[in-house]
């Protein structure tokens, strides 16, 4: 029997997600610290093995319960400019932030 799994929409994004999944998202606008429960309400497909729900663009009252493990930043990206010959050179790092959650229930 296949197990139970969602897909969700969070941070322009689409994740596919089962309960007990450990995935890594966009960081979400507000306060929030290790250990906080977040809910996806924009589920895009539900599927338990028998039936498939696929919303319209969502499903309505379906939702994906989480909790939060890590907030932190990913590794540095170095990004160079470099023209030859012209003395132009430029150099910037970035570290996305991040969210890692783990699945806790699908409603």
């Amino acid at each position: 029997m296949q197990k139970e799994f969602a897909i969700i929409e969070t941070g322009g994004k689409q994740y596919m997600v089962s309960e007990g999944d450990t995935l890594k998202i966009e960081k979400i606008k507000g306060e929030f610290k290790a250990g906080d429960k977040l809910t996806f309400e924009n589920v895009l497909m539900v599927d338990n093995g028998q039936d498939t729900t696929i919303g319209a663009p969502y499903i309505k009252g379906a939702k994906v319960s989480a909790t939060v493990n890590k907030i932190s930043r990913a590794k540095k990206v170095t990004v160079i400019k470099y023209k030859a010959k012209s003395n132009y050179f430029k150099k910037r790092g970035h570290r996305q932030p991040f969210f890692e959650i783990k699945i806790t229930s699908l409603k």
